[in-house]
């Protein structure tokens, strides 16, 4: 791998890094199966390129796709606890739907961002460096202060619910809290972080498109497994920085195997589903076949 390709995959890892965290915090942290990530991460680039089209700030708009990812989320909460929906289910709904609210928001099935400013352009000319130096660095710091704001949150009295509410919802809700409140806030949340990861990636590669988001989950899902396994899960701080190296891996693991070239055989971009795949199924194997070793060792 060339070191241009280093720094392009390092910078695709911590631009879908936020989304990472997010998939981590419903999967792991609240064990709820989302599936809204495949559409609230196109809202997030959707919402961006049409306010930085429409001569808002950059920043601005990256806020305002936290904003639609996190009312994205909710609706998926809401049809859980309230409506009693399967969490699956409720998020597929979300999902389709906000196919058409994508749509809606560009007016189009993808938007350019051409000639106009983004954050990537500002973190440039601040520090002078090349784009494919400046770019993994800007994502690397946006991913580093979300992870250190989000383990200070769940170190709080209503982080500690969040946790308590994902690991024993039977416990905390003899404890008097309303458990729904805190499933909405948290999908919320992790939608609201996904989004902002599309926002991010449309800024950096100049569009949006309503298909962005196609195999989100899978990717997100993978990410979280490969850290896990590499870097550990003992405790939460511990957790959501092995998810974001392990959105870096993740991505550094793809770009290596489309340089593969086996005498005429190559590794094209169609193959990357089941190179995912396959990760997914060396990540969730691999544990279980260190607890072997170890054990036939200790015998």
């Amino acid at each position: 791998m060339t070191s241009y390709a280093f720094f392009g995959a390092l910078e695709q890892g911590f631009a879908y890094g936020l989304m990472v965290i997010g998939v981590y915090l419903t999967f792991r942290v609240l064990d709820f199966p989302d599936l809204t990530v495949d559409g609230s991460l196109p809202l997030g680039a959707a919402v961006s390129a049409v306010a930085v089209t429409s001569g808002y700030s950059p920043f601005f708009a990256i806020m305002m796709a936290a904003g639609a990812g996190f009312l994205a989320g909710m609706v998926t909460g809401i049809l859980n606890t309230k409506f009693k929906i399967l969490h699956l289910l409720a998020s597929i709904l979300t999902m389709i739907a906000l196919y058409s609210v994508n749509l809606r928001i560009m007016g189009r099935p993808n938007m350019a961002l051409l000639g106009q400013d983004t954050v990537v352009d500002w973190f440039m000319e601040l520090t002078g460096l090349l784009p494919y130096y400046s770019t993994p660095l800007l994502f690397f710091i946006i991913c580093l202060v979300v992870v250190i704001i989000l383990i200070w949150f769940l170190h709080t009295e209503q982080g500690l619910t969040f946790l308590a509410t994902g690991n024993n919802m039977q416990m905390i809700t003899s404890q008097g809290v309303n458990t729904d409140t805190v499933i909405i806030f948290g999908v919320g949340l992790s939608n609201a972080l996904v989004a902002t990861s599309g926002a991010l990636v449309a800024q950096n590669q100049g569009a949006a498109d309503v298909n962005m988001g196609v195999g989100t989950i899978v990717a997100g899902l993978a990410s979280v497994i490969l850290g896990e396994t590499i870097f550990g899960d003992k405790t939460i701080g511990r957790a959501i920085i092995a998810a974001l190296l392990g959105s870096a891996l993740y991505r550094i693991a793809i770009g290596l195997a489309l340089g593969l070239k086996l005498g005429s055989f190559s590794i094209t971009p169609s193959d990357l589903n089941l190179i995912t795949a396959l990760l997914v199924v060396v990540a969730l194997i691999a544990p279980r076949m260190k607890r072997k070793i170890l054990a036939g060792r200790s015998k």
